[in-house]
Parts: C-alpha cells; sequence; structure tokens
C-alpha cells in the first residue's frame, strides 16, 4: 500500500487519501495495537516472549493509525481553504491538526463509519472556533456567518440581497445585512497579514455538540451503504469525483447515488429535524 507524500503538515508527510477497502485494513491492526497497550500500560504482561508480541502488536498499530492520520491530513487542508484561507496559515493548520488527532483518538473502528467522514466533523468543529477566535465573533454570529457562506456557494450565479438573505436565514434585513458586511470582513482578512495578536478581545467559543445518534441512526436507516458517500458530499470532505473513485464507480454513477439519499432524506418524516440539524453546523 504505496501512498505518495502530498506535502507535510506539522513536519509529516501527507498521504493520499486511501480507499475503503484500505481504510479499513488498518482497523483490525488499531484495534489489536490499542488493546496490547491496554495490557502493556496494566504491567500484568511478565512473560518476555508475550511482552514481545504485545510491543510488535502496539508497534503496528502506531504505524496503522499514523498511516490513517496522514492520509486525512487532506481534510485539513479542504477545511481551511474552504474557509477562504490560504494553506499554510499557522493557526488555523494547527487547529485543523489538533481536530484530527482528537478525532483519531476517539475514532472506535467498530462504528461502521469511515475514519474520514468521523473526522471532518472534529476539523471542520476546531478550524471554525479558530477563525472565530481571530475574528472576535461571537457564536451566534459565527453560525449565521457559516449559513450565509453556504446559501452563497449554493447560489454562484445569483447576487443575492438581504432580503434573499434574510427570508433564506430566516432574520430580519436588518440583520442580514449585517452578516453579509460581517462575512464581508472575514474575506478581507484572509489574505491579508493579520495575526492573533492584532485582534483586539477575541472571544472562545463554546464547545458544539457531537452529532446526536438519531442523526446518525436516521441517516444510516435512509442512505444505507451509501452512509459514508452522503456524508462526505453533504460536508464537501471530498470532491465527487474522488468519493467516486473511492467507492469504485463512475462521477454519474455517484451522483445518482447521492441524489437517491438527498431525496430519501427530504421525503423522511424526520425530514424538518434533519434539516434543522443540519442548519445548525
Amino acid at each position: 500500500m504505496t501512498k505518495g507524500a502530498r506535502g507535510f503538515i506539522g513536519g509529516m508527510a501527507m498521504l493520499a487519501p486511501l480507499s475503503v477497502k484500505e481504510e479499513r485494513s488498518l482497523y483490525p491492526l488499531i484495534q489489536e495495537g490499542r488493546r496490547a497497550s491496554a495490557e502493556m500500560a496494566k504491567d500484568i504482561v511478565k512473560d518476555p516472549l508475550l511482552r514481545r508480541v504485545h510491543l510488535r502488536a502496539r508497534q503496528d498499530g502506531q504505524e496503522a493509525e499514523s498511516m490513517l492520520l496522514r492520509a486525512t491530513f487532506g481534510l485539513v487542508r479542504a477545511r481551511v481553504l474552504e474557509r477562504g484561507y490560504r494553506f499554510y496559515n499557522e493557526d488555523l493548520e494547527a487547529a485543523g491538526v489538533e481536530g484530527l488527532v482528537n478525532a483519531l483518538r476517539r475514532f472506535d473502528p467498530e462504528m461502521g463509519t469511515r475514519f474520514s467522514t468521523y473526522a471532518n466533523y472534529w476539523i471542520t468543529k476546531l478550524v471554525n472556533q479558530t477563525v472565530q477566535q481571530q475574528a472576535g465573533l461571537s457564536d451566534a454570529e459565527m453560525r449565521l456567518i457559516l449559513k450565509f457562506q453556504r446559501l452563497e456557494r449554493s447560489n454562484l450565479e445569483k447576487r443575492l440581497t438581504k432580503r434573499d438573505v434574510a427570508h433564506e436565514l430566516g432574520i430580519t434585513q436588518v440583520k442580514a445585512q449585517e452578516i453579509m458586511q460581517l462575512s464581508r470582513e472575514l474575506q478581507s482578512r484572509r489574505f491579508a497579514s493579520v495575526e492573533l495578536e492584532d485582534v483586539a478581545d477575541p472571544r472562545p467559543s463554546s464547545d458544539l455538540d457531537d452529532a446526536p445518534a438519531w442523526v446518525i441512526d436516521e441517516l444510516r436507516r435512509l442512505t444505507g451503504d451509501d452512509f459514508d458517500a452522503f456524508w462526505q458530499f453533504t460536508f464537501k470532505t471530498m470532491s465527487m469525483e474522488e468519493i467516486a473513485k473511492t467507492h469504485g464507480i463512475s462521477r454519474q454513477g455517484m451522483a445518482k447515488r447521492i441524489e437517491r439519499c438527498r431525496r430519501a432524506v427530504r421525503e423522511s418524516p424526520e425530514a424538518g429535524r434533519l434539516e434543522q440539524w443540519f442548519d445548525q453546523q
């Protein structure tokens, strides 16, 4: 399984994304390595031969985790660029890596979700928090700005008015004008040489909750085997071409499968609750 380096983050080489099969082949090594580490931490492995076996399992597990981590570095780059910043913005890069490491520590291979799907939440969360802190935005302001930016991305051929934004975000036109201005100010900061110390009284953001179990359960029920593809497309963790490639089908075929998933979600009895949850992300 040879993957070419695609740059570096924190001194570690970025690897190309793993296929589903490649990623899942690492899970048993990771699980066995974690079990071996736990046994060794208890200091109950006295037999020298058994201890060597545990040491080898721990090393194999650590190497598997390292490969999984480095093959997911591309998500850190994607989330930073998605926010409109240059990659190698030290604060945002560090935040994304911290989110990725948090995800790796918490990831349970038995949950049935791809690591990249699970990690995207943590990466996005910490990158957004860092942007918010640098700009001195409140939680409410940041949520509305992110909603507005998603609205802009879905209406690339249309110039949105404050009336459009107010209607789509469910806020007043005065508030819509304020959010549009804050978004423009964020954009103007992105390529300026503004450091964290230059921001007056940056306000820390509060923790966001993990995706509720009912959301994951309902989406799994609705999308079946296409859950990972649907999640990656929805949160833009991969391009349609990359998703199709990892599943071994054409872009057109994957687009049809994702559209079926979207239709199932829209027609679900839980559509209202799901839409409300997605809007809050």
